[in-house]
């Protein structure tokens, strides 16, 4: 009788997120596993705000952690590790975490002489992609390297400004409060004008001019933007508030480029309704959603009110502005104001509108230990708690029948009805102190297709080994890792152990490629 020669005989499916097999401890103590560089890095990258305290490391200790791993694959993975640069800053949408990559991209290679792979050039150039960037990027690599700057890094900013660069560009991100003005930049990595964009290099000069001239320096007739500009400023102070209230306000402040930042200091006075009603015509949905608070306290009116709301929960809106479902969540927690509740309930709905639809039983568990309330960053009020239920919730809403469980010390339900707000939902998760992630799963495991855990993976000890260890090798264990920490705390990238790194599109389209026996690389490597 055949056993292994048969028609239902397949390889099993793989993730590319890898423990090495040596073990670790984790920060609480419990037997935790190691990783390889690569799955180190990606789970790190993901959840990285840089500089950025998180429960258990300081924000130096991440961040020199995060430098060390560059410098190493940098060198004996070049193409890898560009790859997730570029996708960090692309579908990433990671800012930070992939400009401070791409500085130590270039340095640990120059370091090391290394010139096979990716350019340096290109590298830059791949994770500079809004016109502040430039000026982001060199003022990281002086505060740590000085002010020797080298020429790939030149070259690749000077790519990248030829690209970003207009008058709209100039006005929002060439400001006094930055350390590289606009000018400071073209005057140290000789940018050329695109040559598809003969009026570039008159925009170039007016930034030179701007910058060491201000009081003589005149916009180039040829700019619309920057003419009209200059018009507005010179409005006597006295009839500004005139212009903003004028029927043709808005019209005035769009031609212009100006910004929402840049109206109250222009008025001179606060921002009462009437200002913001002019500008929110000019504003992108993640600045509307930002300022919920303040149209409400300036009092816009409620006709206005209902078309910013339109316009944050509009489907393609949310799809175009790749924020993270946490976005919403903090908006919401931010500006609870019943006109602004419904539509960023929709917004967040929309912005989860790739976690998988899964099939048969799954059990979803949810870490609410003392360790997952960090802040995401320093400057949000969201936590990583928080960021977990609502993504819990949302798998277990959509799967056709879920188990949903919150743990910490203990473990207990999560009721929830299909189709409810997930942020209902949200209200009935606790803080359960500890991670006891094994307990959890062994008290409420029973037959399930599969197992989701969304956590950081820093559990305490258990004589019964790891959390995927109590969980039938058959059945697929799927870790949603919230943080980066080195230490894992099961096996991962072997036959049914997953691990994935932040709540992406990229992680959510791995589960159901998974199921269907198809093993899947990085988010960046296409799998057909």
């Amino acid at each position: 009788m055949a056993r292994f020669n048969v028609r239902s005989a397949k390889a099993p499916a793989t993730s590319p997120v890898r423990s090495t097999g040596r073990t670790l401890r984790t920060h609480q103590g419990g037997k935790g596993v190691e990783r390889d560089a690569r799955s180190e890095l990606f789970l790190l990258a993901v959840a990285n705000f840089v500089s950025q305290q998180t429960f258990y490391e300081s924000g130096e200790d991440r961040d020199s952690r995060f430098a060390q791993l560059v410098h190493k694959l940098a060198v004996e993975d070049p193409e890898w590790t560009a790859g997730l640069l570029g996708w960090l800053r692309g579908e990433g949408n990671l800012r930070t975490a992939s400009i401070v990559g791409a500085a130590e991209y270039v340095k640990a290679r120059l370091d090391a002489s290394a010139t096979a792979g990716p350019s340096n050039r290109q590298v830059v150039a791949s994770v500079l992609r809004r016109p502040d960037e430039p000026g982001e990027l060199l003022g990281y690599w002086t505060s740590r390297y000085g002010r020797n700057v080298p020429k790939p890094v030149k070259r690749g900013i000077g790519d990248a400004v030829a690209r970003l660069w207009n008058g709209k560009a100039l006005l929002k991100y060439d400001t006094a409060a930055k350390g590289y003005r606009f000018g400071d930049i073209l005057n140290l990595v000789h940018a050329s004008p695109d040559p598809a964009k003969p009026w570039q290099g008159e925009l170039f000069r007016y930034a030179l001019d701007r910058r060491h001239n201000p009081d003589t320096a005149e916009p180039p007739a040829s700019n619309r933007t920057l003419v009209a500009h200059r018009a507005l400023m010179a409005t006597p102070v006295a009839e500004r508030r005139a212009v903003v209230t004028a029927p043709d306000g808005a019209a005035r402040l769009a031609e212009a480029g100006m910004t929402w930042e840049a109206l109250a200091g222009w008025l001179q006075g606060p921002m009462d309704a009437a200002a913001w009603e002019a500008v929110i015509p000019s504003m992108g949905p993640m600045a509307l959603i930002r300022n919920l608070r303040n149209f409400d306290e300036a009092g816009v009116r409620d006709e206005v009110a209902e078309r910013v709301a339109a316009e944050i929960s509009d489907p393609e809106v949310v799809a175009r502005s790749r924020q993270f479902p946490f976005r919403y969540l903090a908006a919401y927690q931010h500006a609870p104001s019943l006109r602004w509740s419904y539509a960023l309930e929709k917004a967040l709905g929309h912005s989860l509108a790739n976690v998988p639809s899964l099939p048969g039983r799954t059990l979803v568990l949810v870490d609410r230990s003392g360790s997952m309330w960090a802040r995401l960053s320093e400057r949000s009020e969201l936590n990583r708690a928080d960021a977990a239920a609502v993504f819990g919730a949302a798998v277990a809403m959509r799967a056709a029948h879920a188990d949903l469980v919150e743990f910490g010390t203990t473990s207990s339900p999560v009721r929830y009805r299909r189709g409810e707000s997930v942020l209902k939902v949200l209200g009935r998760f606790g803080d359960l102190g500890g991670t006891d992630t094994t307990r959890a799963v062994r008290a409420h495991y029973e037959g399930h297709d599969r197992v989701l855990i969304v956590t950081d993976e820093q559990a305490a000890y258990s004589h019964y080994g790891d959390p995927a260890g109590q969980v039938p090798a058959q059945v697929p264990v799927y870790t949603w890792n919230l943080a980066g920490y080195r230490a894992g705390h099961a096996p991962s990238g072997g036959p049914g152990r997953h691990t994935f790194g932040g709540l992406t599109d990229a992680a959510f389209r791995m589960v159901p490629l998974l199921e269907r026996g198809h093993s899947a690389d990085w988010p960046w490597v296409r799998t057909p």
